[in-house]
């Protein structure tokens, strides 16, 4: 680029598609590297993290980025498929920077007012394929992005000072609000990718809800990291907002004392789902279960079967089928009668009751099946979810195929390279 290129703020590039020269998508802009220097020299722009299509994150340097346009990033093609992992005197931009309190430089060079860091700007070098972060968005006044009176400007990164290695106290509002259109699972790996400090801080300023989708998706140490961090009656209210099998599933990681102050801190109802979970051992139907799965009486019609699947908080795989049983309810249920397909609801008149298309053939599970059996049957019935029956023939819950595949990968299944034919390229 020339001199007066335009200068981009990195908080647009969080998650743009990046392509190669033809035309395929190669990934995701995950965060930005920098290197810090010393005084009050611009940092220079080492590269781009990027999010291939196997999740892996891997740095492609500004050398080989040939445009950074409007809501796309150009490269060379030539991608390292080697993880990235960030060396000591490396800063990630939107990971580490943004949120952070520093100082304006006032008069003579003292420091002056503390503001809070709400952006960056890029800009690459004349005649060079150089990058430098050039010019910092602050806000004065309190930190926070719920902060609106404190006025706002754009200084040179000179015109403010306390960029240090360390950083204390560190909030984390504007970093959630850059990555607040990214899906659970994507967010949750760019919070796995962050230093252990920014990790929890991130993690903190996330509301309840949205903190429970992201620690389900976060490997086991991480969750244990978040959940330690976070005051006790916090927790007790993430893992409420938890569905109960993963929720069983943190608490049976922790410690006996710890595990039991948590669940006296929840609510009843939802503590006694996730104990009920917790007396069974963890690679057997009971074990791997949700007690939360769509459960009709018989009398209910496809239109009310319908109304349940299209909630928008359930998964694709819970979403799949409704378990028709008779009263209660709520899991354990009144004698289990059968299932009915979403297929089947679709191709059936809103009025016809559930009773009279259910599918009584397909066997149960039993709670104390194990997770080979578990497996099988899903294959065996090209199921993606399954009912878990007890002897006195009460429906406890349901297991679901992605339950399944969390527990038959390897711990380390988010840092294993995905030998994928054209593993980055995409249409």
């Amino acid at each position: 680029m020339a001199a007066g290129a335009p200068r981009i703020f990195v908080s647009h590039l969080a998650g743009v598609p990046v392509f190669d020269p033809v035309g395929d998508q190669v990934g995701r802009v995950s965060d930005l590297v920098a290197m810090l220097r010393v005084g009050r020299r611009p940092p220079r722009l080492l590269g781009m993290v990027v999010e291939v299509l196997s999740r892996r994150r891997v740095f492609v340097p500004m050398t080989r980025i040939t445009g950074v346009e409007s809501g796309q990033v150009i490269t060379t093609g030539v991608v390292n498929m080697r993880r990235f992992e960030a060396r000591p005197t490396e800063r990630l931009v939107l990971g580490e920077l943004l949120d952070r309190r520093v100082r304006l430089v006032g008069p003579g060079g003292q420091e002056g007012e503390e503001v809070t860091v709400l952006d960056v700007a890029i800009q690459q070098l004349p005649a060079r394929r150089d990058w430098e972060i050039d010019k910092v968005f602050v806000r004065k006044g309190k930190s926070g992005v719920l902060s609106r009176r404190g006025e706002t400007l754009t200084v040179e990164w000179s015109g403010v000072t306390g960029f240090s290695l360390e950083e204390h106290g560190q909030g984390a509002e504007n970093l959630v609000a850059t990555f607040e259109k990214l899906r659970p699972a994507d967010l949750a790996n760019a919070l796995h990718h962050l230093p252990p400090k920014r990790r929890v801080e991130v993690a903190a300023a996330l509301d309840d809800d949205r903190l429970a989708d992201v620690l389900e998706e976060l490997p086991e140490d991480d969750q244990i990291e978040i959940l330690g961090k976070l005051k006790e009656e916090r927790a007790a209210d993430v893992l409420e907002a938890m569905d109960p099998d993963d929720a069983a599933d943190l608490l049976s990681e922790l410690p006996e004392e710890d595990k039991e102050r948590l669940l006296t801190l929840m609510r009843p109802d939802d503590a006694a789902d996730v104990r009920r979970l917790l007396a069974y051992e963890e690679r057997t139907a009971g074990g791997l279960m949700t007690t939360e799965p769509i459960v009709l009486r018989p009398d209910a019609t496809v239109a009310d079967a319908l109304a349940r699947v299209r909630q928008q908080d359930l998964s694709p795989a819970l979403a799949a089928q409704v378990y028709v049983c008779r009263p209660p309810d709520e899991t354990p249920t009144g004698k289990y009668l059968g299932t009915v397909h979403f297929q089947r609801l679709l191709r059936d008149p809103p009025f016809t009751l559930v009773s009279s298309i259910v599918d009584s053939d397909l066997p149960p599970l039993g709670p104390d099946t194990p997770l080979p059996a578990v497996t099988s049957y899903l294959a065996a019935y090209n199921m993606v979810a399954a009912p878990v029956v007890d002897e006195s023939g009460s429906l406890l819950g349901a297991v679901t195929v992605d339950d399944v595949l969390d527990h038959l990968l390897p711990d380390d299944w988010r840092e294993t390279e995905f030998h994928q034919e054209g593993a980055g390229h995409g249409g």
